[in-house]
């Protein structure tokens, strides 16, 4: 009858969302090109949108307002990449005495460890000469393709300035757009989410951009205690590498370690390096992320390095950095409407209290 309501099996449920999920993700992977600077967009417009506002109310014309605030973004931004270019340069002139050490230090390594476990050494420089080799022909055979997706590169650089002037000048279609795609009764429900949204972006970006800044002064610091070189340049990376949770933090140490080994006379410094940057990722999950990053959605660990893997399957190393903000926006959705507040729940890392667990179980059981 026509009033009643549709009740499918859960096993066509399940096999419905899968196909689901299927057909979203081949979307996204295939629309890759036009939907990742689109998102960065969206988030770097709706990070930006207070600033906008701020100019507004000093009765600054709209127009002129977005692009000051888009003018001082990129010189912030041009001003930083200067920074990181001159150091880069600094560290590039060095290079070839850094590799020789490295391969003098790599030898002594492979000589010391056939000794000790008896191995012909010839075999394993027979090995590494084998692999250099192999990766060399890889990298050669992908120049061109690299020489694609840096001319790309550069195209979506341009673009997301002008995504980003066009959103913020558009902002009230887009917000009136979304509302009509409801009903009149759900209205104050979407607003909600909307407002969430926004701060939950909002926060989450300034909270990366502060994290950033604190881990890269503290690597910093330490690295010039410890007496390393190119102590800027390498805590900045690190910096930068430890806004990617969980798997940043892992790939930022490794450099300052190979500095510490072919620069310092003894290898106990790559040691206290790694020390170091132990003690910094404490500071940083214990004190910071939680109080200046996950300070309005907080991600369970399991989901954050799920979602992030994923994020690099689908869009590479952009997909990294928008994994965890669209994640939160999604648990923020699911927060807000009644039928996925279980998936909410999930997504979160509020644990239940032990006793009702415990009630649970045992009623389980009977």
């Amino acid at each position: 009858m026509r009033g009643e309501e549709l009740k499918l099996p859960f096993y066509a449920k399940a096999t419905l969302i899968f196909i689901g999920l299927f057909a979203l993700f081949t979307v996204l992977d295939i629309t890759q090109n036009i939907i990742v600077p689109l998102v960065f967009a969206i988030v770097i417009a709706i990070a930006l949108h207070p600033i906008v506002n701020f100019l507004v109310r000093l009765k600054i014309n709209r127009v002129i307002a977005i692009v000051l605030t888009l003018a001082l973004t990129v010189l912030v931004i041009a001003a930083f990449s200067a920074l990181m270019i001159s150091q880069g340069i600094r560290f590039s002139e060095s290079w070839p005495i850094l590799s020789e050490k490295f391969n003098g230090f790599l030898n002594q390594t492979i000589t010391a460890a056939s000794r000790y476990f008896d191995i012909n050494p010839q075999k394993i420089h027979a090995w590494i000469a084998k692999a250099t080799s192999d990766i060399i022909n890889t990298s050669t055979a992908a120049i061109g393709k690299t020489i694609v997706i840096i001319s790309s590169a550069l195209v979506v650089l341009f673009l997301i300035p002008v995504y980003v002037f066009l959103i913020l000048f558009y902002k009230p279609i887009l917000l009136e757009f979304i509302y009509k795609l409801f009903s009149q009764n759900n209205q104050n429900q979407v607003g909600e989410i909307v407002t969430r949204t926004k701060a939950v972006v909002q926060s989450y970006i300034i909270g990366l951009v502060i994290e950033a800044v604190l881990v890269a002064t503290l690597n910093t610091m330490a690295l010039l205690i410890l007496g390393i070189d190119y102590a800027l340049l390498i805590g900045i990376i690190g910096g930068l590498l430890n806004i990617i949770p969980y798997i940043g933090g892992v790939v930022a140490v490794a450099l300052p370690m190979m500095v510490a080994l072919v620069t310092k006379s003894s290898p106990w410094y790559a040691f206290y390096v790694l020390a170091a940057y132990y003690f910094i990722q404490l500071v940083d999950n214990n004190y910071i992320v939680p109080k200046i990053v996950a300070s309005k959605v907080k991600i369970n660990a399991l989901f954050a390095i799920v979602v992030v893997i994923a994020g690099n399957s689908l869009w590479g190393v952009p997909g990294m950095f928008l994994s965890l903000p669209l994640l939160a926006i999604v648990k923020v959705i699911c927060d807000e409407i009644e039928p996925l507040k279980p998936g909410g729940f999930l997504l979160g890392d509020t644990m239940p209290p032990l006793l009702k667990i415990k009630l649970i179980l045992k009623k389980s059981k009977k």
